[in-house]
């Protein structure tokens, strides 16, 4: 049966005695004024300030500009201006940050710009949808709490591709609650809605977007209109219009007549591959160093994903690294499924009227939403992101909002216990809060004090408003304002910090080391050296790292910023740290105080000298230069210029892309003559071992000629200062001429 008519709106109850009575009506101007005040929050945290954010992640911003010169690489994703290989997520993320870039120009602040207004989009299509199904207050808390989410405002500052996947999952539930709302055909309409949403955001990251597909399914099935037949076949189209608009861009990959960009991730240069290796089961289950799945890592306690968020299991949502980007509420949530229960459990035995009920779909469809979530991030034991768990900030909400909503319907209905659960869901809380803000001491510290101030002043009123029925809207207030003082905090420094890494944006205290300058959160222990997990290829003594020789001037304080678990044994000596830049896209690109390099989007003056040779001794060659090393190692050349330059290998440089094959004719053909790599001396780079790595650097040593330094206005010492090195990319210039 169809809890509908729970949906709509419901009268305050009362008890017989009339000791609780309805609360005085706010004016018709203060739910949109207050909406309006968070709609503003949202946008100032999520957009400050967006010329100081560079290029975000380089490695999207050179692949937007890429896909801006032609269709084919628009419509596929690619990463270089040729067409080599495409990015390693399918394109529509950047689809409107390509849009932006041709009407406000190539640069970083038109790329975030989309996903500020994403991020605002995603605040209001929120609160819609509570208030669907828990009403205007409810509604508001839930746009506040996901405004304030540390993670959430972190990468809306940013260009990875959660931003536009979680406004089409939010899209998706709003559709989903019309369709619990609706009869007959509209119900089938939004409930298709519902399921084509969820495909789009399959565009954006592929099988993250199916995670909440069982939430939907069980909210339709619980809360849906009809007999239960044909409610199960109405489910069923709404899946084949999801598996539609999410597997059209696959099959048109697999189909497509002409040539086509590699698909980077891949191991045969298929999208389906890509679905179900690198951002699919290798996500899940890790992948084996040195595979294409590269940088998975397999065993020995998270692989490489131990760096960014932690070993995996039951407790990383609640670690070092991730639990100050997303679990502030995440008790909060434990107490609100409980008390949905519990409420559910009481009408059914007669002790509560429908109207205190909030309808059990909604609870459903985001409860689910957050274990499914919280669950497969927990126990991914390949690459894995903090920033990641944004996909979760729009349950945790939804899940506060109904909280809220079900504790003041319960509480004007007289049952006296109402107080008493909000006030559990304080002191968890807070003293989440607490534990959360003493493992940094040094950063804002002081926020422990505020914290159990006014937690405590809202304990009180809590306990307080169980006589007096006129003091619940303070009490609540002042609770949300306990739950919400840390988190906002951290939200809101969030804009003021100078180093956020693009490719691992995180809020909070941080530190220089993998993943830029402070662009990974602040881990322990270790003692600063290597974390434990790395593989045998790793050389022990990477200049720039802990404990290795010739550090470029870092102190000997000890790091805990260094390299994380699980690196593949293909990666190569010498990798930069520390910086706004030191890794892959982690700097905040032309950033103040940033440096040129790798992962910077900007050239350093070797690599603009190396550049500049190359075109001028092969200006007829429609590849200008080829990068070893990566992608990331080639991003700055694509974003600092508009010559037609490659990086070899896709993301992790274990890509097929540029093939061998492809290589020799290329060069046969004088299409290519330059490439930028690694000082193989006869051999493969230190570090690096087998796969297309090896097979591209192999030809390069036995059929290209060093160019001399000298020749081009280099030094011979360019390696040693980073002047044309970074992670894994190249810093001898060879000529390829067919010999």
């Amino acid at each position: 049966m169809s809890d509908y008519a729970h949906i709509t709106s419901v009268p305050s109850a009362s008890t017989d005695t009339g000791r609780h009575t309805s609360p005085r009506a706010l004016p018709a101007w203060a739910a949109p004024a207050a909406l309006g005040a968070v709609l503003v929050l949202s946008a100032v945290l999520y957009g400050w300030a967006l010329g100081s954010l560079g290029w975000g992640n380089s490695y999207y911003s050179a692949a937007v500009k890429s896909m801006g010169q032609s269709w084919t690489n628009f419509l596929f994703g690619s990463f270089d201006p040729a067409g080599v290989v495409t990015v390693d997520k399918p394109p529509a993320a950047l689809w409107p940050q390509v849009i932006s870039s041709k009407i406000f120009g190539m640069h970083g602040w038109a790329l975030i710009l989309p996903q500020v207004l994403e991020g605002v989009a995603t605040v209001l299509v929120l609160h819609r949808t509570v208030r669907r199904w828990a009403g205007e207050g409810a509604a508001l808390v839930a746009a506040l709490v996901l405004t304030l989410t540390p993670i959430t405002v972190a990468i809306n500052r940013d260009n990875n591709p959660d931003t536009l996947l979680v406004l089409l999952l939010v899209s998706a539930a709003y559709a989903l609650t019309r369709a619990l709302q609706a009869e007959g055909r509209a119900a089938t309409w939004w409930l298709c809605a519902s399921g084509f949403l969820i495909g789009c955001g399959f565009l954006t990251k592929m099988l993250a977007a199916w995670m909440v597909v069982p939430a939907f399914a069980i909210a339709w099935l619980v809360g849906g209109s009809g007999a239960w037949i044909p409610r199960v076949r109405r489910l069923l189209g709404a899946g084949a219009i999801l598996a539609a608009s999410s597997l059209w861009w696959v099959a048109m990959v697999a189909l497509w007549p002409g040539d086509r960009p590699y698909i980077g991730g891949s191991e045969d240069g298929s999208a389906w591959d890509l679905v179900i290796g690198y951002n699919g089961l290798g996500r899940v289950f890790g992948s084996s160093d040195g595979a294409p799945q590269g940088m998975g890592g397999g065993g020995g306690g998270g692989g490489f994903a131990g760096g960014f968020g932690g070993e995996y299991g039951l407790t990383r949502m609640f670690d070092t690294q991730v639990g100050g980007q997303i679990s502030w509420l995440l008790p909060l949530c434990a107490v609100a499924m409980v008390v949905a229960v519990v409420v559910a459990v009481l009408h059914r035995r007669g002790k509560l009227p429908a109207s205190a009920l909030l309808p059990a779909s909604g609870w459903l469809l985001w409860g689910t939403w957050l274990v499914v979530c919280a669950a497969v991030y927990s126990s991914q034991k390949g690459i894995f992101h903090p920033y990641y768990t944004t996909q979760l900030a729009p349950a945790i909400g939804a899940l506060c909002g109904g909280l809220t909503a079900a504790l003041v319907r319960v509480h004007r209905a007289g049952l006296r216990w109402a107080p008493l659960a909000g006030v559990t869901g304080v002191a968890v809380s807070v003293v989440w809060a607490v534990v959360l803000i003493r493992r940094e001491p040094d950063w804002n510290g002081w926020l422990v004090w505020p914290v159990l101030l006014v937690g405590c002043a809202a304990v009180a009123l809590l306990v307080l408003s169980r006589r007096h029925g006129r003091l619940p809207t303070v009490a609540v207030g002042a609770a949300l304002a306990s739950v919400l003082v840390a988190p906002g905090a951290w939200a809101v420094s969030v804009p003021g910090s100078t180093g956020m890494g693009g490719s691992n944006p995180t809020a909070g205290p941080q530190t220089p080391g993998f993943g830029g300058g402070g662009g990974m959160p602040r881990q322990s222990g270790n003692g600063g050296g290597l974390p434990s997990g790395m593989p045998s290829g790793m050389p022990s003594n990477m200049p720039g790292l802990p404990g290795a020789g010739g550090s470029s001037g870092q102190s000997d304080e000890p790091s805990s910023g260094g390299m994380p678990s699980g690196m593949p044994s293909g990666m190569p000596s010498g990798m930069p740290t520390g910086g706004a830049n030191g890794m892959p896209g982690a700097g905040s690109g032309g950033a103040p105080g940033g440096r040129a390099g790798l992962g910077s989007g900007e050239l350093t003056a070797d690599q603009r000298k190396i550049l500049k040779y190359a075109v001028e001794h092969a200006p007829d060659a429609r590849i200008k230069l080829a990068v070893e090393g990566g992608a990331l190692s080639a991003s700055g050349f694509i974003l600092g210029t508009d010559e037609t330059v490659i990086g070899m290998g896709g993301f992790t440089n274990s890509d097929n892309a540029p093939s061998v094959a492809q290589l020799k004719e290329w060069t046969k053909n004088s299409e290519l003559r330059y490439i930028l790599g690694s000082d193989t001396s006869g051999g493969s780079r230190p570090g690096m071992s087998g796969g297309y790595t090896e097979q591209r650097s192999d030809w390069i040593a036995d059929n290209c000629t060093k160019v001399p330094a000298s020749s081009y206005g280099g030094t011979s010492s360019q390696a040693d200062d980073d002047g044309a090195t970074g992670l894994m990319g190249g810093n001898v210039l060879y000529d390829c001429a067919a010999k």
